[in-house]
């Protein structure tokens, strides 16, 4: 979605000088390394792998998905092959590259175009393609003999697994750098030589008897929990689809309307282009549930905006990539990591949609009660907008289509293959009415012919804009696919030695069985991971291995999972490593440390909510029995929804330290009390802590006064 088209009508478009594009790319490539320049050959033979592979998985989540093997297979085949192809095996930044630029420079003229041709892939690329096509074919072929053999493979299938287990490293380390591939070597060593840990003081907790090397290698690569295992099921069920909808929806001209919209909903208030970067991180995030894309694509607009109403540029660089992370939380499309929720805890995606809306709106909620009284603190007005709301819902309704489609379908309980698989249908429609083509049927005769002529030529640029869609979704799901090899690894390895079992002993252990410090623990081991590795690969290590642990205190499991899926989002905004603050300040030309500390602050419902979800699981409308949706007293449940809004806006009014001036230590003190009985759900608590916070508010509105007044009647005086 880095391609977003800027609202005409606004008029304040950001100058290419006002955005440091060799910055922001500089912290994208923090989370995916840069592609080579592909030679036209080449660069068609990734465009056909790209229409196939987007072709067959489209089809299927239309009709039947194929036979196992080939769902999973297929996928981790063509995404291996694609990285190969597009990802050089030494990045043009690294110290080895100007050494092997050398050496391939004093190679003979013929020869150097064999082994290291310019604009394709080296003779090593092809190499590890043929083999990627070997091994993966050979679990293709060979699955269901596989599956009767099982824990008995032979010394071919042991051959095929060790090669498969070294070029998945190798995929993640091209793409995702070495952090992803050491965590999972160190899993493939831990499975391996687990029973060393026996003589280690402390660390004899996560001792094990060891698997032989046979035993590691095919558990890891061939079994159900390995490289074809959960990750790689969830990837071709929804995951992958949904990123082709978010490329088609883009292409179709959608994002004209999640700019335009909250432009003339918010633009003239308080502090309004913020609060526009809020609303249309919300609309993007409904459809992508990348933190990072979403800062990138509406930021490059919403920044500038922002840091000529007055925003400092910290602070503009911060709000977007604090309100983006919402994205993974918003309905319909969230994050991967709620698909693999749903796998993981066998709940329909509907109802993950359903329980996610509350705590969805309550945090974009919050940046928007945060952004307000930042604005008020600073004096920061609105900006002049030239379409009223309703004029841009009569005039681009049509636009939100494929969004109502998604949402319908999830409603009548279809599936959310088949929902993304129709959603992507009803976005090819728009595309006749891109502004090209409407210029086009409206007056034919400028181009030659009639209004068959006009169509006939809007279908070719229509087709123009599908594939343009689907070599953009393809590439965009490739960070992802890179890590299927490597999860499957640490999937496999714990289930395999049952170590989840003894982490959750340690969580509760080091609790002393007290509910809040394990949600605590487990945060901080989540920003922990996510430094090293991407937010869902971190969602599912901490899930497998603190989900145990909750649930074993009482925390329902969908509670639990939500928790962790939670907490899993920090890393993005939270110092040393967030990547998504980084980008973000990268396009304001701010500090990356102070704006990521920034992007801390308005972001810090991120840590309060899963607080809720363990101490009050109705807000998530689980009832008695630990089940979404069953038993459920909703009068529970509308008093924790009740508590949570007014909680959540006394919360980001509070922690900005600034309600009608600067709050003084013991005012907030006060106020801060008041907050905290706003979240308890009761109505008693709930009007003790409204009353609170208002006092605290009249009465910093009556000292205003009266110091105005002193002044007054001081210079009357004088």
């Amino acid at each position: 979605m880095s391609d977003l088209k800027q609202p005409d009508s606004v008029g304040v478009t950001p100058t290419s000088d006002e955005i440091d594009q060799e910055k922001v790319r500089e912290y994208l490539e923090q989370e995916e390394k840069p592609t080579r320049s592909l030679g036209r050959f080449w660069g068609l033979v990734v465009a056909l792998i790209a229409v196939g592979m987007a072709g067959f998985y489209i089809y299927t989540a239309g009709t039947l998905p194929a036979p196992v093997q080939w769902q999973r297979g297929i996928y981790v085949m063509l995404t291996y092959i694609l990285v190969l192809l597009l990802y050089p095996a030494v990045g043009k930044k690294s110290p080895l590259q100007p050494w092997l630029s050398g050496l391939a420079e004093r190679l003979p003229g013929p020869l150097r175009a064999v082994i290291v041709p310019r604009g394709g892939p080296t003779i090593l690329d092809l190499a590890l393609i043929v083999i990627t096509v070997i091994v993966v074919g050979y679990f293709i072929i060979n699955y269901p003999a596989l599956q009767r053999r099982a824990g008995a493979y032979n010394p071919t299938d042991f051959t095929v697994s060790v090669i498969g287990l070294i070029i998945s490293l190798e995929i993640a380390r091209r793409v995702l750098g070495w952090s992803m591939t050491l965590i999972g070597l160190f899993f493939i060593l831990y499975l391996r030589f687990g029973f060393v840990l026996y003589d280690i003081p402390i660390l004899d907790t996560f001792a094990h008897r060891g698997q032989p090397w046979q035993r590691v290698a095919t558990v890891l690569f061939l079994d159900q929990e390995g490289v074809f295992g959960v990750m790689a099921n969830v990837l071709v069920s929804y995951v992958i689809l949904f990123i082709f909808f978010g490329a088609f929806l883009n292409k179709a001209g959608a994002s004209r309307f999640f700019i335009d919209l909250p432009l003339a909903l918010a633009g003239r208030s308080t502090g309004g282009p913020a609060k526009v970067a809020v609303l249309s991180s919300a609309l993007f995030g409904s459809i992508s549930g990348s933190a990072i894309a979403n800062t990138v694509s509406t930021g490059t607009f919403t920044i500038p905006l922002m840091k000529r109403a007055g925003f400092r540029p910290h602070v503009a660089g911060a709000i977007e990539p604090s309100a983006s992370i919402g994205g993974a939380f918003m309905p319909p499309v969230m994050g991967a990591g709620a698909f693999l929720m749903s796998e993981l805890t066998n709940t329909p995606y509907s109802v993950i949609v359903a329980i996610s809306i509350v705590p969805a709106v309550l945090y974009f909620l919050s940046v928007l009660t945060m952004v307000h009284f930042e604005a008020r603190k600073f004096g920061l007005s609105g900006i002049k907008t030239e379409q009223t709301a309703w004029q841009i819902i009569r005039n681009e309704w049509y636009l939100s289509l494929p969004l109502l489609v998604v949402i319908f379908m999830l409603v009548r309980g279809f599936s959310p293959g088949y929902a993304a698989f129709w959603s992507i249908l009803s976005c090819i429609p728009l595309m006749y009415l891109l502004p090209e083509n409407l210029a086009d049927f409206k007056n034919p005769a400028a181009q030659g012919g009639t209004v068959v002529n006009a169509f006939l030529r809007s279908t070719v640029r229509v087709i123009k804009t599908i594939n343009e869609a689907i070599q953009k979704g393809v590439r965009d799901t490739l960070v992802i696919g890179a890590t299927v090899g490597v999860i499957g690894m640490i999937v496999g390895t714990i289930y395999a030695t049952g170590v989840g079992q003894r982490f959750a002993n340690i969580i509760v252990s080091l609790s002393g069985g007290n509910l809040l410090i394990a949600v605590l623990l487990i945060g901080i081991a989540s920003l922990i991971l996510g430094m090293g590795v991407p937010v869902t690969a971190a969602y599912l290590i901490t899930a497998v291995i603190a989900v145990p642990a909750l649930n074993d205190l009482g925390v329902a499991i969908l509670a639990a999972h939500m928790i962790v899926y939670w907490f899993s989002q920090d890393s993005n905004i939270t110092p040393p490593v967030c990547v998504a603050a980084y980008a973000g300040a990268a396009i304001a030309g701010a500090d990356p440390w102070k704006t990521g500390w920034t992007s801390f602050k308005f972001a810090k419902l991120l840590y309060v909510m899963p607080l809720l979800f363990a101490f009050t699981p109705e807000i998530l409308m689980i009832g008695a029995s630990g089940q979404p949706l069953v038993d459920v007293e909703w009068s529970k449940v509308a008093m924790s929804w009740f508590s949570a809004t007014l909680g959540t806006i006394a919360f980001s009014a509070v922690s900005m330290f600034y309600l009608v001036r600067k709050t003084t230590w013991w005012e907030w003190i006060v106020a801060a009390f008041g907050t905290f009985l706003c979240f308890w759900p009761n109505l008693l608590t709930d009007a003790i802590g409204v009353l609170i916070v208002g006092s605290v508010w009249f009465w910093q509105w009556y000292d205003v006064r009266r110091q105005r007044r002193a002044e007054v009647r001081s210079s009357m005086a004088d």
